[in-house]
């Protein structure tokens, strides 16, 4: 109380006022919004990079394989860095690196090129996001931590709903696919600076109000891992199995629904640049991009939503196992008939809303509060391990098969698998006590 009182007698902008966090919060929810976009400007242009690259899809799939491995390596790094630097300066390295690995992708005039610059990309994106956990929790622990997370993905999301939208506008608009790669560079760029920002008000929060620095970072500690029970890895193989179902998908989707369906990269219309990205926001669900954005949508509405329902309902088990469920279908209607994507994709936005909504919060509930850093970084080593080798695979299939159906017919069983795992997931959590099962209980 005593630091509420000496906020209101120094004014608005007191490092202890709502509207001091509230900012510390706009800055550190635009640290990821640039990797977002970066990371999936390669997908929404993927048909414009086939042609005038001359690349494989396979290569197109190896941009992402990349970024997973310079992901994996870099969870068991990033972790130890944020604790040894703190949030501050761990931070502005991470952004520098994915500033730097998106300037080399614009900047590529080879494919091995490109890849040094996913790479290094892929090594400041992963643990940028984990030092930005740390952020929310020193500025939002035992306030509004749930809703400053829920912000930071929505902004983060919009990223990637303004790649698919917009990749191909700006390729057509100016006439060569490096522009939507400079465009990365710049919002790549906007973060870097909200990051100096953030740094700014984050020095003077600390000597005003003495914060600690909550380490938040997915460290993985080798000797916790065989503490782990089955619901534990029921959760993981869920996870890797669902994700390598969604982001390797999204990767090649985009020329997908050209390929398949002819439908068209951008909404047509007159006017200026703006209004053209306006217009293609507004066609959302008849162009390839934006219907592959349909799911990344879904989520940013929806997943907040999710999230009071899991925590009031409880049910996390039952939940992932209608999300995998979904997942099936959609993929295989995408695949095997010419049913208009739009609709499969829906099936897929609410499977990508139940699924991580009740999946992420699940872990600290079936693992001891000491060993959470181990369980959410080894978790996130594995799910990048599916999604290196699943973006690879759907370019090689289609390259080989030239369709993509035997790649939706891999989906497809990924979805299988995932609702086996979380069938298996309920079994196990009733015979450890049902806690997923339990609403969450709520504490003053």
């Amino acid at each position: 109380m005593t630091v509420e009182l000496a906020a209101e007698s120094a004014g608005f902008f007191h490092p202890a006022s709502k509207a001091y966090r509230f900012t510390v919060l706009f800055f550190a929810a635009m640290l990821s919004f640039g990797s977002y976009f970066a990371y999936d400007i390669v997908g929404a242009i993927a048909p414009t990079l086939v042609q005038e690259l001359g690349a494989a899809r396979g290569t197109v799939g190896s941009f992402y394989t990349m970024y997973s491995i310079a992901a994996i390596l870099s969870v068991f790094v990033g972790g130890l860095l944020i604790d040894a630097l703190g949030t501050r300066k761990a931070s502005i390295l991470f952004s520098s690196l994915v500033f730097i690995g998106a300037a080399i992708v614009w900047l590529a005039k080879s494919v091995p090129m490109f890849f040094v610059g996913r790479f290094i990309f892929g090594a400041g994106s992963e643990p940028l996001i984990v030092a930005q956990s740390a952020i929310l929790a020193r500025w939002f622990k035992g306030k509004e931590l749930a809703l400053s997370f829920g912000i930071a993905l929505t902004v983060s999301r919009l990223g990637t709903l303004f790649a698919f939208n917009t990749g191909e506008l700006i390729t057509a608009h100016f006439g060569s696919y490096r522009y939507a790669l400079f465009a990365a560079v710049l919002f790549c760029a906007i973060s870097l600076v909200a990051n100096i920002f953030y740094i700014i008000l984050d020095r003077r929060g600390e000597k005003v109000l003495g914060l600690k620095d909550e380490s938040a970072g997915e460290k993985i500690v080798l000797k916790d891992i065989k503490e782990f029970k089955p619901t534990f890895w029921y959760v993981t193989l869920l996870c890797v199995t669902f994700y390598s179902a969604i982001f390797p998908f999204t990767a090649l989707s985009t020329d997908f629904f050209v390929d398949k369906w002819g439908i068209p990269k951008v909404a047509e219309a007159s006017g200026g640049f703006f209004y053209q990205v306006f217009n293609n926001f507004l066609h959302m669900f008849s162009t390839a991009g934006g219907i592959t954005s349909i799911i990344i949508f879904a989520s940013m509405v929806l997943a907040p939503f999710a999230g009071q329902l899991v925590d009031k309902i409880g049910r996390r088990a039952t939940l992932m196992i209608i999300g995998s469920l979904l997942m099936i279908p959609a993929h295989l209607l995408m695949g095997i008939t010419h049913i208009y994507p739009a609709w499969p994709m829906i099936a897929l936005g609410a499977a990508f809303v139940l699924v991580p909504a009740a999946m992420w919060p699940s872990v600290p509930l079936i693992v001891p509060e000491e060993r959470v850093g181990t369980a959410y970084g080894l978790m996130t080593t594995i799910q990048n391990i599916g999604l290196a080798l699943f973006p690879f695979l759907n370019g090689e299939l289609r390259d080989i098969t030239h369709t993509y159906t035997s790649s939706m017919l891999m989906f497809a069983s990924l979805g299988f698998f995932g609702l086996i795992f979380a069938i298996l997931l309920k079994r196990a959590d009733a015979r450890e006590g049902g806690r997923l099962e339990r609403p969450q209980v709520m504490t003053a």
